[in-house]
């Protein structure tokens, strides 16, 4: 394993100014400390340096890169490479051409040195051993009990924690960002991987920076337009990327400076990564075969031709390269795992999934239950076929047997038949349930009857069941109907009667139907029964008193009776007004910040938890509405509908034009998305590895590798955590399979089976060039957001900041050349985006709370995001930038994908902007827009008449508006639920909103700056190192 020092003890608090950035109040013992003593390339200024400040500025000749030759002079912007003579000469440093004061040699070489200003590792420490210390606490619902491989782990401060007044920091010196590419010819990959095996990299030199060393105050900045260069003191040079900004007319904000002096546009940037990602595959096809190279980026749309492996849109592995030793996995630091999405949708253009009949379809191994794919392995001319995932030997039904041809021993019919040729394919059971239905239960109680929506509510609901009566389709789908106060008001729908039958159930503790017949009918025969009872619904006079509130869990168990009753599965729909509370013991969050104990304001009651069970065990889905938003109080509803694959939707008594627009929209989405009902997913690894864990949002049962589902979708998405029993065969590879049993909306039941094959390779560099950011960021979000169950917070950011590091360090020692100085960032080159996608991850809501962050919020946020696939989980934690007026530079509109880094220098006063995130979308107007493009988009020209906040854009016939409107419908078909636009207004009390979704920056619940979390990372990486 990698010979790394540990810290086994807790740190002492620092500094005032490390709380206000976001920092850990640990800190290494003992003396004053130099955070890289034995680096060349990085020298930092002691600030009771006794030459005068200028001296230092003008110093030259031996700059903090001596070896590339003197920078080019203040005048010269563009950009240039200088390259070294390294002793490895595969090793290049390419230098942008930056303007950088050099410093004094001595400076670096003296006894004044500046204090550690950051929780480094003791030098001191000993490694502690895999066995000594467990990352996952034995009692977690998500993993597998027994554990093998456990990485050593290593205390570091946290980024984000509370604050601390202590000394104020010493001045450190900004280093100038280059890139580097350097291969290791000891571990050149094997010529089967078609992906480049350059790495980015980083060099840093420090220069000497005199701002204030005065701590920021964690409040709300005020942003400022600067005319001219952002900073003076530090000369910008060309971005890394290519992505030159224009200076003049920024926008600056303190949440945008790095406390070192980092130029954060010189740092690896998430946009450009994913535009040479599109550039690559937009509008190609990706050939997916066993043993295939990287797929493309989720964010990317492209074609996926299945030639014996599962599309990366339904199965995403973390590395698509598995080391072949569980110790060499641990050198990795990084998790070995997949991201699956069962029901994943497919492209438009692409052939649609292939259907077999179980009786035609060859059966699976008898040994594990593991279903027919292209990785079994067939023997003695295919009368037997070897199973990957259990390693045993299994006869083939003389019914479906077929001789096999060739060295390979592939079967004849292997083209005929989508089980032996295909990695994805649907078996039809010959087994049949019941048809799905369709239940809605409306609140009638006295708070419902008062707030005048309940006319609104009921319109939506006869529009949208006779939309379906139009359909055909789902014109057979049974629905039922009931209200509900205190008391629980079934209907008979029966043809039969004149009129529905209201039938009124007092006793609420033990639910008793007194009839079945009636209650679920397909919609075309009651139509006009539901129809009557809706318009009688708002005239409906209050005869209980719902002062105390009205258990949402009660419409649940009466709809869930119903399902009982005729044994079928089905959505439940719930529109709810009354005041929320909850029918049993509900968890009181006092004490949580402050505690270390395992208990959180996550944890659903158990109550509620025994209610989700139940409907998971029926096949029920609850989609809940609360029709009164509560902002304050109340017990929170979401935990039920949630973990039974449904969802929670809060509106503001639907008084407003948009909100009427949201739920409807809501309303509409729910009914007509395709779902899968009663589901199990059952997970299959070869036989050297195990299914450790699994996350996402549903009931954790005995086993990690199966889950139970009361519903799903085509969102929904769970990661699959990895293990290794034993060593791998390289020659045999890796096999991944997911089954997953459902009921159709027709009742049809069906199997789904993915499979995917991964190649193995015995060198740690492979692993680490086969791992994709985004897929990571997936696993570990899913991962931490199941992990607040049970654990405090600090410790989740903590362990997410001592993985990256560790493996930043593992990477550095094993599969960098000798040649890179520890002055230099190295990143794999698809992780390059990795450290901002981490930090975002680390400083969101869940995870890092403000002091405005509302509970119900966060509980909402968690389980929004914890149901999202690879790609929006990626544009929650970096949204897409999008310019919507031309530059000043170019007259020409910006193309859509054209986005632009999260960060406040991204924006300019005469300019627009569209923020894009699955749950926000944001319209951000400068303060210098044109009129005319304040008329063309609003109708109106003036800017301080705009009003901010929700807005519904006019309809206005002309270029702009027809593109913008456009645009927003657009990104609004990519979410799962619907969302309000939001003008936000440069100067405005409600910038604070767009601040959270400007991730590189400094987010306003404390959270570090993507330059200062990088700069972090890279200082204790090269510190394990020494």
């Amino acid at each position: 394993m990698m010979d790394v020092p540990a810290a086994n003890q807790r740190q002492p608090p620092f500094h005032q100014w490390a709380g206000q950035n976001g920092w850990s109040t640990a800190a290494p013992r003992g003396p004053l400390c130099d955070p890289l003593p034995s680096v060349q390339h990085l020298s930092l200024g002691s600030p009771s340096d006794p030459r005068p400040r200028h001296a230092l500025r003008q110093a030259s000749d031996r700059g903090c890169l001596g070896d590339l030759g003197s920078f080019s002079s203040r005048n010269n912007t563009h950009r240039s490479t200088l390259f070294a003579n390294n002793a490895d000469p595969s090793v290049q440093q390419i230098v942008p051409n930056a303007h950088v004061s050099p410093v004094d040699p001595a400076a670096g070489q003296g006894g004044n040195i500046p204090p550690c200003s950051l929780p480094l590792m003791s030098k001191g420490t000993q490694p502690c051993k895999p066995q000594q210390m467990s990352l996952y606490p034995p009692h977690s619902p998500y993993r597998a009990t027994s554990h093998h491989f456990q990485p050593p782990y290593v205390h570091q401060g946290s980024l984000n924690g509370p604050q601390s007044s202590h000394q104020k920091p010493q001045p450190i010196t900004p280093p100038s960002f280059g890139q580097c590419v350097n291969q290791n010819p000891q571990c050149t990959p094997q010529p089967a991987f078609q992906r480049a095996n350059a790495e980015s990299a980083v060099s840093a030199g420090y220069i000497h920076n005199y701002a204030s060393t005065t701590s920021p105050v964690q409040q709300q900045p005020q942003w400022t337009h600067v005319r001219g260069t952002l900073n003076e003191s530090v000369p910008r040079v060309a971005a890394q990327d290519g992505n030159i900004i224009p200076q003049v007319g920024k926008i600056q904000s303190p949440n945008s400076e790095s406390r070192y002096g980092l130029d954060p546009e010189l740092l690896p940037s998430a946009v450009k990564v994913i535009a040479e990602d599109r550039a690559e595959w937009e509008g190609k096809v990706f050939v997916s075969e066993p043993f295939c190279r990287l797929p493309p980026l989720a964010t990317t749309s492209c074609m996926i031709e299945d030639r014996g492996n599962a599309s990366p849109f339904a199965i995403l592995s973390t590395s698509y390269c598995v080391p072949c030793e569980g110790q060499t996995a641990l050198l990795s630091r990084l998790p070995l795992g997949a991201v699956v999405t069962p029901l994943a949708k497919q492209h438009a253009g692409e052939k649609p999934l292939p259907v077999c009949k179980e009786p035609d379809c060859v059966v699976g191994c008898g040994w594990c239950g593991a279903s027919m794919c292209p990785a079994m392995g067939w023997q003695d001319c295919g009368q037997r076929f070897y199973c990957p995932f259990c390693g045993k030997l299994s006869e083939v039904p003389w019914q479906h047997y077929q001789p096999t041809k060739g060295v390979d021993g592939v079967r004849v019919d292997k083209d005929m038949r989508p089980e032996l040729s295909m990695g994805s394919y649907e078996i039809l059971n010959s087994q049949r349930g019941e048809p799905a239905a369709l239940l809605l239960a409306i609140d009638v109680s006295a708070s419902a009857l008062r707030g005048g929506h309940l006319e609104f509510v009921t319109q939506q609901i006869q529009t949208l069941l006779t939309s379906l009566i139009g359909e055909g389709v789902s014109s057979d789908v049974r629905v039922g109907l009931m209200t509900y106060d205190s008391r629980i008001h079934l209907y008979d729908l029966s043809p039969a009667l004149s009129r529905p039958h209201m039938l009124v159930i007092t006793e609420t503790e033990d639910l008793q139907l007194p009839v079945r017949e009636g209650l679920l009918v397909p919609l075309k025969d009651c139509i006009y029964g539901i129809d009557s009872v809706l318009q009688l619904v708002p005239q409906f006079s209050a005869e209980c008193d719902d002062s105390s509130g009205v258990p949402v869990e009660l419409p649940v168990r009466a709809g869930l009776a119903v399902l009982q009753a005729l044994s079928c599965p089905g959505k439940l729909l719930i529109f709810h007004t009354a005041s929320l509370i909850e029918m049993g013991h509900t968890n009181s969050s006092s004490g949580f910040f402050g505690s270390n104990k395992p208990k959180s304001i996550f944890q659903p009651s158990e109550s509620a938890v025994s209610l989700a069970k139940e409907c998971v065990r029926q096949g029920c889905g609850v989609h809940l509405f609360v029709l009164s938003q509560q902002d304050v109080g109340g017990a929170w509803p979401g935990n039920v509908p949630y973990l039974t694959g449904g969802a929670l939707h809060t509106y503001s008594h639907l008084q407003g034009e948009l909100d009427r627009e949201r739920f409807i929209a809501d309303l509409k989405k729910i009914v007509e998305t395709d779902t899968g009902y009663k589901a199990e997913l059952r997970i299959f690894v070869s036989k050297d590895l195990r299914v450790s864990g699994c996350y996402g949002l549903f009931i954790p049962g005995p086993s990690p590798g199966r889950v139970a589902m009361a519903t799903l979708d085509r969102w929904t998405t769970l990661a699959v955590e990895l293990a290794h029993t034993r060593g791998l065969d390289e020659t045999r590879g890796v096999a991944i399979q997911t089954v997953l049993s459902y009921s159709t909306q027709t009742g049809d039941r069906r199997t789904r089976v993915h499979t995917l094959t991964l190649r193995c390779s015995c060198h740690l560099q492979d692993t680490f060039r086969h791992y994709q950011a985004q897929t990571l960021l997936a696993f570990y979000c899913k991962k931490m957001y199941c992990a607040v169950l049970e654990r405090p917070l600090q410790e989740l950011r903590e362990e997410l900041q001592t993985e990256i590091t560790e493996a930043l360090a593992s990477y550095r020692k094993h599969c960098c050349s000798a040649s890179v100085s520890a002055g230099q960032l190295v990143l794999p080159q698809y992780l390059r985006a990795l450290p901002v996608y981490i930090n975002s991850l680390r400083k969101s809501e869940v995870l890092l709370p403000g002091l405005r962050s509302s509970v119900h919020r966060r509980l909402q946020q968690r389980c929004q995001v914890l149901g999202m696939d690879t790609c929006s989980t990626a544009t929650h934690f970096y949204p897409l930038l999008l310019p919507l007026l031309p530059s000043t530079e170019n007259s020409t509109p910006p193309k859509p994908e054209q986005a632009l880094r999260c960060c406040a220098v991204s924006l300019e006063p005469r300019g627009l902007y569209l923020v894009h995130a699955p749950l926000a979308l944001l319209l951000w107007v400068g303060a210098q827009v044109p009129a005319s493009a304040l008329v063309e988009l609003f109708n109106t020209n003036c800017f301080s008449s705009l009003p901010s906040g929700e807005t519904k854009l006019p309809v206005l016939e002309n270029p702009l508006s027809v593109r913008i409107r456009s645009l927003v419908n657009t990104l609004n078909s990519q979410v799962p639920c619907a969302r309000k636009l939001w003008v936000v207004k440069q100067g405005d009390a409600c910038e604070e909103a767009l601040q959270r979704h400007l991730v590189e920056d400094k987010s306003p619940n404390g959270g570090a700056s993507y330059a200062d979390f990088v700069y972090h990372l890279h200082v204790n990486s090269v510190r394990l190192l020494q």
